[in-house]
């Protein structure tokens, strides 16, 4: 049977995560200023719905990936209190996960930007 009281309740920790990553993480921090730097340049430069939206999904996917490192971070912290290498490899390939995506978005906004830029040296 469906519990409202449960779901609520999975907002709130949902909510405190996003509210927890944002005070804490300053990649998080950094890559929230290029998203809305991002946005406001897109708003400028009229970008389409279309563009806005794929701008949109990598910011989204940036976010998350940088969660999920967090998120990795912690769990390999809790559970090994001296250096480990297999500790060390989890992190390393959770932060390149991060360098991998954010790196596509990067790639994806100057697709999308440079032809609107260059319309504007015409």
């Amino acid at each position: 049977m469906f519990n409202f009281t449960k779901l609520v309740t999975s907002f709130r920790y949902a909510f405190a995560g996003l509210k927890y990553t944002i005070s804490n993480n300053q990649n998080v921090k950094i890559h929230l200023i290029i998203a809305c730097l991002v946005l406001a340049l897109g708003l400028i430069l009229n970008l389409s719905k279309e563009e806005l939206l794929a701008l949109g999904v990598m910011t989204v996917l940036v976010l998350a990936a940088e969660m999920i490192n967090t998120t990795v971070e912690e769990v390999v912290n809790l559970l090994v209190n001296e250096h480990r290498q297999e500790a060390k490899t989890a992190k390393d390939v959770a932060a390149g996960m991060v360098l991998l995506i954010a790196l596509f978005a990067a790639v994806i906004g100057l697709v999308i930007f440079i032809p609107h830029i260059l319309k504007l040296f015409r």
